[in-house]
C-alpha cells in the first residue's frame, strides 16, 4: 500500500484550473501543464490498504489502481506506467475525459473525498511521455493474418493497437480525414488537446498499424471487398445516429446536431478554416441535453463568443449528495459543474421544447418550452409553466440511439440487430457474420471511454484467439457484463 496513514493525515487537493477569463480566449486545456505533479504523490499516498479494492469493480479496464498509487508514492513513475499501461493502452485520454468511476467506487469515499485516481492516473501517464518512456512496442513475430479495424475512435483504436502487438498486419478505416473518431472531432481542444492524441498515433504508426483515412466503408468501398480482402474485420463504427426533437418548426435553419457543430470548431483548431460554417459568434445558443456532450457544446459557444448560453435538461435537477437509491459503490446521478458550466450559461431542468418559431427567412428565433413533472412513467406538461427563450442557434445534444444503419455497412454485410438497434454480438464479440467482430458503442450502445477502450481490448483478444486459436492478449470484460458503473 501507500503511505499507511495518508488517508487519515493527508487533505484531499485538486488542482487549480486556469482562470476562467483567461481561458475561455483560447481552446488551451483548463488544467495548466503539469499542475498536478507537484502534490500529486501525497494525494496517491491517500489510497490506503481497504482489502477489498472495489476501485476495479468502478473501472471498466480493471485498471490496477492501488498498485500504481503506491508506486508513485514511493516515486517510481517507471514501473508505476507499466502497471498503468498492463490495462489501459491510452491513459491520456481516459485520464482526462473519463468521468472517474472509480473514484465513485473508492472505499475511502464512503465517509471521505475519495483518492483523485483520475489525477493520478494522468500525472503518469504525462510524465511518461515527458521522461521518454513511451516507446514503440517491437513485435516479436508476424502471424501473416491480416485485420480490418473500422473506426479509429478508442474502440477501433484499442482494437488495432492490441492486433498490432500481437503480430497481425493491421489498418484502420476511418471515414472522416483525421484518425481519431471522437476524440478527435468530437472532443473540443479545451478538455484535451489534439496533441495527445498525435503522438499516439504516431506510436502506433511505428508499431506498424495502417491508417486509411477519407474512406467510408460501405460507400467508397463495400464492405463485401473488405471481408474477402482480410482475415478479420473488427466494426467500431461507434453509436453516432443521434437523436432528434421532432416539435413544429424543427425544419428551421440554425437547428443542428451537437455532432454536426462540434466538428467543424475542431476542425477551425486543426487550421482547416479560420471561421467554422456554424459559429456561436453573436447570437443566443440554446444546447438541448444537459449531459457531458452539452457541456461540450456550451464551452465551446462559450469561446465564439455567444451572447448567452441555455442549457435546457428534462430531467429534475439532480441533489448535490449521493441518493440513497444509489449508494456506494454505484455511480451516483448527482449535480457536477464541469470546467464549461464555470464559465457561462445558465442550467435549466424540468422543462420539455413544445416548438421552434422563426424569422421571415426561415431561420430560428424563439423557442418555446414547458416545465415537465415525472407522472406514471412519463413526462405530463405542467399547465401554466409555457415560456419563451431568445434561440438564434439552437444544438441538439440528446445522446445517440445507436450505429447508423443507411451508410451500406450493416445491410452489405448482412448483420443482426438487437432489440435497442445495436450490432448483436456472442460473447466472443461476434457478429452473425463469420470473421466478423464488433466492439464499442456499435455493439453496446452509447457508453464511456473507459468501455470503449476496454471493449476494444477485449474484442482484439476475441479476434486473436479466432485467428489463431489462442490469445496472450488481456480480456478484461465479456460484453455481457453489467458492472456497478452502468
Amino acid at each position: 500500500m501507500a503511505d499507511p496513514r495518508g488517508f487519515l493525515t493527508t487533505p484531499v487537493q485538486h488542482p487549480e484550473r486556469r482562470p476562467v477569463e483567461q481561458r475561455v480566449k483560447d481552446w488551451k486545456e483548463v488544467y495548466p501543464q503539469r499542475a498536478l505533479l507537484p502534490f500529486i504523490q501525497k494525494q496517491a499516498g491517500r489510497c490506503m490498504d481497504c482489502g477489498i479494492p472495489f476501485c476495479h469493480n468502478g473501472c471498466p479496464l480493471g485498471n490496477l489502481i492501488p498498485e500504481w498509487n503506491d508506486l508513485v508514492w514511493r516515486d517510481d513513475w517507471a514501473e508505476a506506467i507499466e502497471r498503468l499501461h498492463a490495462t489501459n493502452n491510452f491513459p491520456e485520454f481516459t485520464g482526462r475525459l473519463c468521468p472517474a468511476p472509480c473514484e465513485t467506487a473508492c472505499v475511502l469515499g464512503i465517509n471521505q473525498p475519495a483518492v483523485t485516481i483520475k489525477n493520478v492516473e494522468v500525472s503518469i501517464i504525462d510524465k511518461a511521455w515527458d521522461a521518454g518512456l513511451v516507446k514503440p512496442q517491437e513485435i516479436e513475430r508476424h502471424s501473416g493474418k491480416t485485420v480490418a479495424v473500422i473506426g479509429s475512435g478508442p474502440a477501433g483504436l484499442a482494437a488495432a493497437q492490441q492486433l498490432t502487438r500481437a503480430g497481425h498486419t493491421v489498418a484502420v478505416y476511418e471515414r472522416a480525414d483525421r484518425i481519431g473518431g471522437l476524440l478527435r472531432y468530437g472532443i473540443p481542444e479545451f478538455k484535451m488537446e489534439k496533441r495527445h492524441l498525435n503522438r499516439r498515433i504516431e506510436q502506433m504508426r511505428a508499431e506498424g498499424t495502417k491508417f486509411r483515412t477519407g474512406v467510408a466503408v460501405g460507400q467508397d468501398i463495400l464492405a463485401s471487398q473488405l471481408r474477402d480482402r482480410y482475415d478479420a474485420l473488427v466494426l467500431a463504427v461507434g453509436a453516432t445516429k443521434a437523436r432528434d426533437l421532432p416539435v413544429p418548426g424543427r425544419e428551421l435553419e440554425g437547428i443542428h446536431q451537437a455532432m454536426e457543430y462540434l466538428p467543424l470548431s475542431n476542425k477551425s483548431s486543426e487550421g482547416d478554416f479560420v471561421t467554422p460554417p456554424i459559429t456561436a459568434k453573436d447570437k443566443h445558443v440554446i444546447v438541448i441535453g444537459g449531459g457531458d456532450t452539452g457541456a461540450d457544446c456550451l464551452g465551446t459557444a462559450t469561446r465564439q463568443g455567444a451572447l448567452s448560453v441555455t442549457q435546457l435538461e428534462i430531467m429534475p435537477e439532480p441533489p448535490s449528495e449521493r441518493p440513497a437509491g444509489q449508494p456506494w459503490p454505484t455511480y451516483p446521478m448527482t449535480y457536477r459543474v464541469t470546467s464549461a458550466h464555470e464559465e457561462n450559461g445558465e442550467r435549466v431542468y424540468a422543462v420539455s421544447t413544445t416548438e421552434f418559431a422563426g424569422d421571415e427567412d426561415g431561420h430560428v428565433r424563439v423557442l418555446r418550452l414547458t416545465e415537465v413533472k415525472f407522472e406514471a412513467g412519463r413526462f405530463v406538461q405542467v399547465p401554466g409553466t409555457e415560456r419563451e427563450l431568445p434561440a438564434d442557434l439552437v444544438l441538439l445534444a440528446m445522446g445517440f440511439t445507436g450505429p447508423e444503419q443507411d451508410n451500406g455497412l450493416v445491410a452489405q454485410l448482412a448483420l443482426d440487430l438487437d432489440e435497442r438497434g445495436n450490432i448483436r454480438r456472442d460473447g466472443e464479440y461476434r457478429t452473425n457474420v463469420e470473421n466478423v467482430f464488433v466492439a464499442g458503442d456499435a455493439g453496446r450502445g452509447q457508453s464511456l471511454i473507459v468501455w470503449a477502450i476496454a471493449e476494444g481490448r477485449s474484442a482484439a483478444a476475441a479476434v486473436d484467439r479466432y485467428l489463431a486459436a489462442h490469445s496472450t492478449l488481456p480480456a478484461p470484460i465479456e460484453p455481457t457484463d453489467r458492472q456497478l458503473l452502468v
